[in-house]
């Protein structure tokens, strides 16, 4: 029986998961986390993947390592990283509405988080900026500006100075060298390689903006992927020798969410956002008419964080969502509790919804992020003008497929819960299939997907995916107390679906996660429903949710 081993090495945790192949096809089987180890006093990655090989022994009964040998007794190990906290990257351009706005895009693309943006126009005083750059500890920069055939590169030169003077170490070491991909004007490039060639690793790639109208963001992606996998990943203690172990190259885990995401894409057919909240930042990836876009809010989660949404969503936007017998006394209080201990668990009810209520704030507050970064992802050509960027605005209404990930989702009490969730904070237009990850294999089946695509989408669906149901949402405003919404039809194993909902309801018809309905919609008194009027649902565990709030 063939066996296979995938780790995701997170920042915090270790996930392990096991699948074997009975009948040469792969089938999930068991799974192990462990704490990273990456940091003191271990300063070892392999200590925290040994615990959690151990974990997968214990539970599936399998023998999977000779200690003796140093052996792993597994077909195929494969991985994805994200240890010492993921990518991240500083970005020095010209102008923060040109390149800074670009290189942060393909910077954000390749699995980045970015830590700052320095630019000729950001309005800091040359001292603060040589501050700011020594205290980071990046794990490389992105260097762009000037259009191709520009006479004026003098801001090149300014930032190479900048980033000499400030003379930046990299989080992995003081004894490495920083890498520094150039995305430029390539009249500058042998400037850049000569200020910057002897003290950092310089790597020179196509203009990033080479016209005002045009952006080629791909050999800036490659370019940090690959620096990443070989300065980066590499030079976390003890990871080279696993890195001798793996069958395969190992790839950044946003990329390789980035991987499952888009072959589910192509396969379905279908438009994706995948939304993955955590306690200090949140996740955002699209898929959207092939092109793959990734955003991260950093300081918007719902631990460590969860005071930074507080203020910028305010009191008033989170009090929305709670029921009227919480008051405003218990609200501060829980919230102040969560600051205080930000790993800890709801003590009650009321402290659930409150962090439910606030979940709501953050992933709202997320997606807006994400559609400002993929207002003009997947364009070569760009034109500069309000009109233009208005209309190419990611739209909640162009995906069919929302996933959502993270503890306060997968953790829900109910699946009801994290379905509302998501509805109330991303406000799905038409139609629109709700999942939940059950346990974010996501990363582990990006890595599959290059080995073997067909089963990483099966387990994918099978194993990852919990189906939360269908929710229809007409656009418009209806009037209280009228009935604005009504749906009729049958589903497949001969149930009748009739509902008529009331404006500002939402009605949960039952319909089982393995069924499908064929069903006709009329949307009146002053809603209206846009597309076909008889269309074929899927099922859930929270069935078929009509939501008649109206949406502008």
């Amino acid at each position: 029986m063939k066996r296979m081993i995938i780790i995701d090495v997170g920042s915090t945790t270790t996930k392990a998961l096991l699948f074997t192949a009975p009948d040469d096809t792969w089938h999930y089987l068991e799974r192990g986390e462990a704490a990273t180890t990456v940091e003191a006093p271990f300063e070892d990655v392999q200590i925290g993947v040994g615990n959690a090989i151990r974990l997968l022994e214990e539970r599936s009964g399998l023998s999977l390592y000779d200690s003796e040998a140093s052996l792993l007794l597994v077909d195929e190990f494969l991985m994805t990283s994200s240890a010492g906290g993921g990518l991240q990257i500083v970005v020095c351009g010209n102008l923060q509405s040109f390149t800074g706005d670009s290189a942060r895009r393909a910077a954000l693309g390749s699995g980045a988080i970015i830590l700052d943006l320095f630019t000729t126009d950001d309005g800091r005083h040359h001292f603060h900026r040589l501050e700011r750059l020594r205290v980071l500890r990046p794990d490389m920069i992105l260097l762009a500006g000037g259009f191709e055939g520009a006479r004026d590169i003098n801001f090149i030169i300014e930032m190479c100075d900048f980033i000499r003077y400030a003379k930046p170490k990299p989080k992995t070491g003081y004894r490495l060298s920083l890498p520094v991909v150039y995305a430029g004007a390539s009249g500058a490039r042998p400037i850049v390689e000569d200020l910057l060639g002897e003290e950092f690793i310089v790597q020179i790639v196509a203009n990033l903006r080479p016209e005002v109208g045009v952006e080629n963001s791909e050999p800036t992606r490659k370019a940090i992927h690959d620096l990443f996998v070989e300065h980066v990943m590499s030079s976390a203690p003890g990871y080279a020798d696993l890195q001798k172990l793996v069958t395969r190259p190992p790839l950044p885990t946003p990329n390789a969410v980035g991987e499952i995401l888009t072959r589910y894409a192509r396969t379905t057919k279908q438009n994706i956002l995948c939304i993955d909240i955590g306690g200090a930042t949140t996740d955002v990836f699209s898929v959207h008419e092939g092109q793959y876009v990734r955003s991260v809010s950093a300081n918007v989660g719902m631990s460590y964080s969860i005071g930074n949404v507080l203020a910028q969503a305010g009191a008033e936007r989170i009090l929305r969502w709670l029921p009227k017998t919480i008051s405003l006394a218990q609200f501060w209080r829980s919230v102040g509790a969560k600051q205080l201990h930000p790993t800890g668990i709801p003590a009650t009810e009321d402290d659930l919804l409150i962090e439910q209520a606030v979940a709501r704030e953050a992933l709202r507050m997320a997606f807006n992020d994400h559609q400002e970064l993929g207002t003009l992802e997947g364009s070569r050509s760009i034109v500069d003008s309000e009109r233009v960027l208005g209309s190419a605005k990611l739209n909640i209404a162009k995906f069919d497929i929302i996933i959502g990930s993270g503890g306060i989702l997968s953790n829900a009490p109910t699946r009801a819960q994290a379905a509302m969730m998501l509805i109330d904070a991303l406000q799905p237009c038409g139609v629109t299939s709700l999942f939940v990850d059950s346990v974010f294999m996501l990363p582990h089946l990006g890595v599959f997907s290059l080995l073997d695509e067909a089963a990483a989408l099966h387990v994918l669906q099978d194993d990852c995916l919990i189906p939360l149901g269908t929710v229809l949402a007409p656009l418009g405003q209806g009037r209280q107390g009228s009935t604005v919404f009504s749906v009729q039809g049958q589903s497949l194993g001969g149930e009748n679906l009739r509902a008529e909902v009331a404006w500002g309801e939402i009605l949960f018809l039952p319909l089982g996660k393995d069924e499908t309905a064929e069903i006709e919609v009329q949307a009146h008194g002053g809603l209206r429903w846009e597309g076909s009027r008889r269309i074929t649902v899927q099922g859930g565990l929270c069935g078929l949710i009509l939501d008649a709030r109206g949406r502008s």
